[in-house]
């Protein structure tokens, strides 16, 4: 008896879905409840299990294949007896003689090996489970190779979510036999993305892989998948590649430097049979980089949207004269970092001062939930700290408790979590206020954007000396601007302006916040 295997019932608003893995192929025997397939929506991944036991008959959609709700996908042979035997007959008989033939030529080819490897222990690498809120994440690199010996712990992949990357270590010592999630694609919690063998076994087997595909002159094998696929998006030929890698294998480097190359042979030769109007043509080279935005770049797009399409954003600005602070860090630096082991920065200043201002002002410290005004007792501040993944704000709690060499190491360690990838969830969840330095780069002014849900943003600047007057006179000051971004809906021009103001007094005069006046 046939059975259709169809798409369940898709969600309201979902129009299409599409194939993301099989776990079974045609042919295969499987148990009734059992996974067949993920089918991945915008919004979820559905399993469809197997309405009975029986043998998959065929597969008509592939992986990667879009289909509608309750389209037949594969058919299946119920009954586990004669009948589901007999109607795959023909195709088991030919698998098991194929399976029999390879093991018998393994085990001719080099029986010690097999042994060795017979002896080593099959297990799956799974996607971590996922922070809540997060729904799926991208394979961003695979640091290990098919084949290639690993040790226990060892990072073998990094998986990006929206605001975090997570990385999947090594089970044991052994090696990969299968990596089944490329650079680049979607994943779900707890999907297998790779394959890995344990013990001495697989990592005896993995050289003679290696030397296997470099005899074959560059052969996929030996190719780390990022490789192959820029081969392929590229159209290259691996075997016209030089390797560098270990044991000659390919790396991107290599098949860059080798598009390089082929790119002046191409100019030259299209220099020299050129037509004669081949002036009217632009000169130098005009090349263009096209590469997939990643998923951080992705989600700070939609928050930035997101904030200027649902606040009322409005910017205020104010100056502040940093000649006290720079006295004062001058005068007590060599000292602060001998007791501290830490060097007194400007940021400190910042986060004290933007501090004491939340207190007195407390709607620039709440934020809009629905039709209510969340006002917060606590202060938790958001630094915005630039990594080479983009903007991220880790937040730094309750800064009220924190004195100025608590705040440095705090900022500190935030800054180098997020240079290196490390930032935990935890690190980035809450903040009732941020603060951006734009004047590391060289800003002198700008309009910062909110951080949704929080109520404003302030924006420090370069500092620059400026000629001032100061009691009828010129004096030349180190000056720098301050700007106050808000959401108009929650804070009136009176308290950001307060705010503003209060911050600016915080700041040319340091006093002021040991005597909280």
């Amino acid at each position: 008896m046939t059975i259709e295997i169809k798409v369940p019932v898709l969600p309201e608003s979902v129009a299409d879905a599409t194939i993301a893995t099989w776990h079974v192929k045609a042919g295969d025997t499987v148990k009734r409840d059992q996974n067949l397939v993920d089918i991945e929506t915008d919004k979820v991944v559905l399993e469809v299990v197997a309405p009975a036991d029986g043998v998959m008959a065929e597969i008509l959609d592939e992986e990667g294949a879009t289909v509608l709700g309750e389209q037949v996908i594969a058919k299946l042979e119920k009954g586990e007896g004669s009948a589901a035997k007999s109607d795959s007959s023909d195709k088991s008989d030919t698998d098991n003689k194929d399976k029999a033939e390879a093991k018998e030529t393994t085990e001719s080819s080099d029986e010690g090996d097999s042994n060795d490897a017979a002896s080593g222990e099959e297990s799956e690498i799974k996607v971590p489970v996922l922070p809540e809120s997060v729904a799926d994440a991208t394979i961003a690199t695979w640091h290990v190779s098919v084949g290639e010996s690993v040790s226990r712990d060892q990072n073998l992949v990094d998986i990006e979510t929206d605001k975090v990357v997570l990385e999947v270590v090594a089970p044991a010592d052994g090696s990969l036999s299968e990596i089944l999630a490329e650079e680049g694609a979607t994943v779900t919690a707890e999907e297998v993305i790779a394959k890995f063998v344990a013990g001495s076994g697989a990592s005896k087997s993995a050289p003679k892989k290696a030397e296997d595909s470099d005899d074959d002159e560059g052969g996929s094998d030996a190719l780390s998948p990022s490789v192959r696929r820029l081969l392929a998006e590229k159209g290259v030929d691996a075997s016209k590649v030089k390797g560098t890698g270990k044991n000659g294998r390919i790396t991107k480097e290599d098949v860059e430097q080798y598009l390089k190359g082929g790119d002046s042979d191409k100019k030259a030769s299209s220099t020299s049979s050129a037509p004669s109007d081949a002036s009217d043509l632009p000169s130098g080279n005009r090349t263009e980089k096209r590469v997939p935005m990643t998923r951080l770049r992705k989600t700070i797009a939609n928050r930035l949207l997101e904030a200027k399409n649902s606040t009322a954003m409005l910017t205020t600005f104010n100056e502040v004269n940093m000649k006290p602070i720079m006295d004062l860090r001058k005068q007590y630096q060599e000292g602060f970092e001998k007791r501290h082991g830490i060097r007194l920065g400007f940021m400190s200043f910042y986060v004290k001062a933007v501090t004491e201002a939340l207190k007195r002002f407390p709607e620039v410290n709440a934020s809009i939930d629905g039709d209510d005004i969340c006002y917060h007792n606590y202060f938790d501040i958001s630094i915005a700290v630039s990594t080479p993944r983009g903007l991220v704000t880790p937040v730094l709690k309750d800064t009220d408790t924190l004195g100025m060499a608590d705040v440095e190491k705090g900022i500190k360690e935030l800054a180098i979590k997020g240079r290196d990838g490390k930032l935990s969830m935890a690190d980035l969840q809450g903040g009732n206020f941020t603060i951006t330095n734009g004047g590391v780069f060289g800003s002198l002014m700008s309009t910062p954007i909110i951080n949704p849900p929080q109520s404003a943003i302030l924006g420090m600047h370069k500092i620059q000396d400026r000629p001032m007057a100061v009691n009828g006179k010129v004096e030349i000051l180190p000056m720098m601007y301050l700007a106050l971004s808000y959401d108009h809906r929650i804070v009136d021009g009176k308290e950001s302006v307060g705010f503003l103001v209060t911050v600016k007094e915080m700041l040319e005069d340091p006093t002021r916040l040991l005597l909280d006046v």
